[in-house]
Parts: C-alpha cells; structure tokens; sequence
C-alpha cells in the first residue's frame, strides 16, 4: 500500500489574558486571524506559518502560542499536549472584534488643530510623491528659477518658517516629501502601522474630504484645507513672502 505523502497543515491556536486585549491593535488588520473569549483568556486562531512567527505576536503578553492536533492543543516542539481544545467559543474575525478608539486631543506638532496617537512605520513599499514641503530659507531664491510651464500645475500654501506644494510633477527643491493614501499625505517611505486605519481615520478628521490631512512620523498630523492653497507661480511666492516681511 502506498504511503500518504500529504503534508500535515498546520493549524494555530493562541491565548493572552485578558488583561492584554488593549496591545492586540498590533494584529488587527490580520483580518485572517479569529478571536474568542473565555472567561479571563482571549483565544486566538487562523494564523499563517509566517504570523506564527511574527514579533507583532510574540511581544504580546503572556502569549502562548499552541499547535492543534487531533482536538489537543501543542505547545511548539512539545511532544505532549498542553491543554484540550476549546469549544463551543464564539469566533469573530479580529478587525470586526477589535473597535478603533480614538484619545483626548490636544495641540498637535505643528501647533494647530488636534492630535492623535498614530503609529507611524518604516515601510518597504514605494509610493509616487504628491507634496514637498520646504524651508522657505533654502527655497526662497529658487523658485524664479524654474520655467512657468513646471508651476502651473502646483499649488502652495506657508506652513509656519515653511512652504507646502502639492501637485506633480514634484519640484525639484530640497525637503521632505509626501504620497497620498485615502486623503492623507504620508512622510515618504513610511505608512500607518495598521494600514486599513487610514479610511477611519478620514471619516473622524477628514469626513468632507474638503482637503488633507498631513503626517509626521511621531504620529502628528497637520490639517490642510483645499481652501489655504493657492496657484503657483513667481510673482504668487514673492507677493506672499513680501506680505510676510520674508527676509
């Protein structure tokens, strides 16, 4: 008789008190991944091999990370199993459990409108550039360089010691650009950490979509409304900075 020779799939189970459902945020958007309660245990279950072994779940507290087999719960390489497996819980997927919430406002980075605790990460993706946003003490002699055809498609607008510009194509001025993501400009290479948090992130800040909402990588952000920005052009920028006493 020939021997089976399908692989085993794996399936994960895994368990954190309750006392740490707060630090879950970290995993929410593995829409994949379903969550129980029990009591005082939260239970985890759908990861993939590569969650399995992901920092975002083992920096969890007290997690305990458990292989099903045959209704018996393995700790990983354990020979015998820890515990039977759970019945009769109530699964829901983790992004539908877990509620975005939002803490206190208060002055944001820039010293205008509100801020929010949002993580700001590194990210591996790249992303074409909408917006500069320059020191106007590095700039303030370019702009007459440039040939009018390359400002009319951009509009501008001073951001306390710095000017804004959005539109492409980008000029090419010295500062810190930005891409767009559901009404949001992110600092180049960067993203949020929980990616589909940017939609509910709109609709509470940014519900009439009457402009942008602009990010730094501490997780401040800057309100810009479509109404501050205004056509780019010389005489445009050196009327503002005359009108700002710009020296």
């Amino acid at each position: 008789m020939a021997e089976n020779s399908s692989e085993h799939i794996k399936e994960f189970w895994a368990e954190i008190p309750r006392t740490g459902e707060d630090f879950l945020g970290s995993v929410r958007d593995w829409k994949n991944v379903h969550i129980a309660v029990e009591e005082e245990t939260i239970w985890l279950r759908g990861f993939t091999d590569e969650q399995a072994v992901a920092p975002e779940i083992h920096q969890l507290p007290d997690f305990l990370l458990y292989e099903l087999r045959e209704g018996l719960l393995f700790k990983k390489d354990a020979l015998v199993p820890s515990k039977k497996m759970r019945t009769g819980l109530l699964w829901t997927p983790i992004d539908k459990a877990l509620r975005l919430s939002f803490p206190g406002s208060n002055q944001n980075y820039f010293g205008i409108d509100e801020k929010v605790r949002i993580n700001i990460k590194e990210s591996n993706e790249e992303q074409p550039v909408i917006a500069l946003l320059s020191k106007i003490s590095d700039i303030k002699e370019s702009i007459a360089q440039f040939p009018k055809f390359k400002l009319e498609k951009i509009n501008w607008t001073l951001i306390g010691d710095n000017a804004f510009f959005i539109g492409t194509p980008i000029l090419s001025l010295p500062g810190k650009t930005y891409w767009v993501k559901d009404g949001h400009l992110l600092p180049a290479g960067f993203d949020f950490e929980f990616k589909n948090m940017s939609i509910f992130l709109r609709q509470k800040y940014n519900k009439d979509s009457d402009g942008w909402l602009m990010w730094d990588e501490s997780g401040s952000y800057l309100s810009i409304k479509n109404s501050d920005l205004r056509p780019l052009s010389v005489s445009s920028f050196r009327l503002t900075l005359k009108s700002k006493e710009w020296k």
